[in-house]
């Protein structure tokens, strides 16, 4: 008898050509869709330009995978329903002023571990973090391990995804919004950076951090110093330090 995680996680996907191009088409939030190596079909060029249209990421798996999601029938195609409603980032900038008039963004560059996503958004929701944005491809996705990993924080707090981090750092810019790339090849430490201004920071992966585009972007780069001989944080412990420093500057 499968227990209540595991049904959770069974009801955060769709299954099946025809509801899953439906579902698209309706505007439903899909976070990834599977779909099987060697499809072919005139339904199934449908679904891959509706796909490439709504800029949905996708992948090309084994059956033995889909299987894996369902004992019934899959026709090769599986999605993955997002569990929230993500909010449009121009409406995430305009909602954050009318709360303040130092908004604090964080971007995920990358950060691809459910996990780590889920740690970074708990401290993100605790240090007054008014929204987060994601990458519509190569970031993580908002599942049952992710939100029970955010101690329900996700669920809470503003998510954006959008199809180019590039496009939200030119809208935050014009925002008036200061671009802090947290990086560990930055000259000038965290504690040099005024984060008492309207301030994206953004994060990158662990293994490769920060893309070379955006970083050519931010207003500064920062580090956060190290002592010992291992060199880097995990980025989920890197986010609690960024963002406490931030924290720290505003409640003085």
């Amino acid at each position: 008898m499968e227990n209540r995680e595991e049904k959770i996680e069974r009801m955060n996907y769709l299954f099946g050509m025809h509801p899953v191009f439906e579902a698209i088409s309706a505007g439903k939030n899909i976070d990834k869709v599977f779909l099987k190596k060697g499809l072919d079909g005139e339904q199934f060029r449908q679904l891959l330009d509706l796909l490439q249209q709504k800029n949905i990421p996708f992948q090309f798996v084994p059956v033995e995978r889909l299987d894996r999601f369902t004992r019934g029938r899959h026709q090769g195609v599986v999605a993955q329903i997002s569990m929230i409603d993500y909010v449009p980032i121009e409406q995430a900038v305009e909602y954050a002023f009318q709360k303040t008039d130092k908004p604090l963004f964080l971007l995920l560059d990358g950060v691809s571990d459910v996990r780590n996503f889920g740690a970074i958004a708990r401290t993100a929701e605790c240090a007054g973090v008014n929204c987060i944005v994601l990458p519509a491809k190569g970031g993580a996705s908002i599942t049952p391990d992710s939100i029970k990993t955010s101690s329900g924080a996700l669920l809470t707090m503003q998510v954006s995804k959008v199809p180019n981090l590039r496009t939200a750092v030119y809208l935050l810019m014009e925002s008036g919004f200061r671009i802090v790339a947290a990086t560990e090849k930055a000259n000038e430490h965290i504690y040099s950076v005024d984060f008492n201004v309207p301030t994206a920071i953004i994060l990158g992966s662990e293994d490769k951090g920060i893309s070379e585009n955006l970083r050519r972007l931010a207003t500064c780069e920062a580090k956060i110093p190290m002592a010992g001989h291992i060199g880097s944080l995990n980025v989920s412990a890197a986010a609690a330090v960024v963002l406490y420093e931030a924290v720290r500057q505003r409640t003085k």
